[in-house]
């Protein structure tokens, strides 16, 4: 039986509630919500009604009309930064963010838009008090990963939400890879925009993310289109969500996101973290502690997301990976994981690294077994 350890990719398997949501959506509700009056289009209206509610409770979000759906965390921090730079606006970002962020980031330097980019240390972390000297009065915007997605480090997000917001910058937070492993409270942690995939540990399908818009920001819709409502006016004078929902939603994969929060709900994030946690510190040990094995990110008293980076010797990343699918079974991910900083201050930009990473349906015998066969290649290397 194979052995899914890539979950910070997308994980898998989904809760059957979620395999259910879709199917029930697709077999008797697939209509195109808020564009007819028909009781199927009210359903179809009702589930994505229903699932903002409960994205918005899960974020502790008072009201859910901040909640805006998207294609996934990609579409949303595009869709955030495009809707709030101009030219002549400044940006403070990292050299350890996704390409999701410095691939636009990248762009927007080429329209005007002026970029610092703050280091990380080798684990992957980035010093706050350095983003905070990096701010000028033309600051318009600062973009931070919550955790990395190839070392697992995890941001000081919360003290440097409360930073930012005291002199009125505002802070994107890239949750791609925290949204339902670390819990998220808006009230407690003032971000000021907070973009999720569903396919990740919130546990709904591809396809669909969230991009959460504080009261206080306003954004230009980058796609325009119809909405089903108000069809008289112009886009930019809707109101939220309609103004950033042009299109027909994903509604099958909006009602497996749905299903995907009463899991979490059901099982607790706390519950599920210290579960993923626990089998994170076994992986680091054990790798650790086999001779030829680098593993790379925070120390193992640190706090880190539910993965583990390593290589053998000077094996390449993506022969490892290769032997673990071909020979063990074993699901991983090898390369540069669309994160060349990270690797860059690792030292692996040439060769990557190999990724495990856990998710709740994960066990100790996983973990056992993704052990022993990494310790047979390293012999065998």
């Amino acid at each position: 039986m194979s052995i899914y350890l890539d979950n910070a990719a997308s994980s898998c398997p989904k809760p059957t509630g979620v395999v259910d949501a879709v199917d029930q959506c697709l077999r008797e509700w697939c209509a195109n919500p808020g564009r007819s009056a028909h009781r199927t289009a009210v359903a179809a209206a009702r589930v994505i009604f229903q699932t903002r509610e409960k994205a918005a409770r899960f974020l502790n979000v008072g009201d859910s009309s901040n909640i805006i759906f998207t294609q996934n965390a990609t579409d949303s921090l595009n869709t955030a930064m495009r809707g709030l730079l101009a030219p002549g606006d400044h940006v403070v970002s990292t050299t350890v963010e996704h390409n999701a962020v410095l691939r636009p980031l990248k762009v927007f330097t080429g329209e005007g838009v002026n970029v610092t980019l703050v280091p990380s240390d080798a684990a992957g972390l980035v010093d706050k008090d350095q983003i905070l000297a990096a701010i000028r009065h033309s600051t318009k915007l600062v973009v931070l990963t919550h955790a990395s997605n190839i070392t697992g480090a995890i941001q000081a997000i919360p003290e440097l939400s409360l930073a930012l917001k005291e002199r009125g910058v505002p802070l994107l937070v890239d949750a791609a890879q925290s949204a339902g492993t670390i819990p998220l409270d808006m009230e407690k942690m003032p971000v000021s925009m907070l973009a999720c995939t569903g396919h990740k540990s919130l546990m709904g399908p591809q396809g669909v993310g969230l991009l959460y818009i504080s009261p206080e920001i306003e954004l230009r819709s980058v796609r325009q289109g119809g909405t089903g409502t108000n069809s008289e006016d112009d886009q930019d004078s809707l109101s939220r969500p309609d103004r950033y929902e042009p299109g027909t939603l994903n509604t099958p994969g909006i009602a497996g996101l749905g299903a995907g929060f009463d899991f979490l709900e059901a099982e607790g994030v706390k519950k599920l973290r210290a579960h993923k946690a626990g089998l994170t510190t076994l992986l680091y040990e054990g790798l650790a502690a086999i001779g030829p094995v680098d593993v790379y990110g925070p120390a193992k008293e640190e706090p880190r997301g539910p993965l583990v980076a390593f290589n053998i010797g000077e094996m390449p990343s993506s022969e490892v990976a290769g032997k673990l699918d071909r020979e063990y079974e074993i699901a991983s991910r090898a390369g540069i994981h669309c994160a060349p900083g990270a690797h860059r201050a690792m030292g692996t930009l040439k060769r990557g690294a190999v990724r495990l990473s856990i998710g709740p349906f994960n066990t100790e015998a996983d973990i056992e077994t993704a052990l022993e066969a990494v310790e047979k290649i390293a012999a065998g290397a």
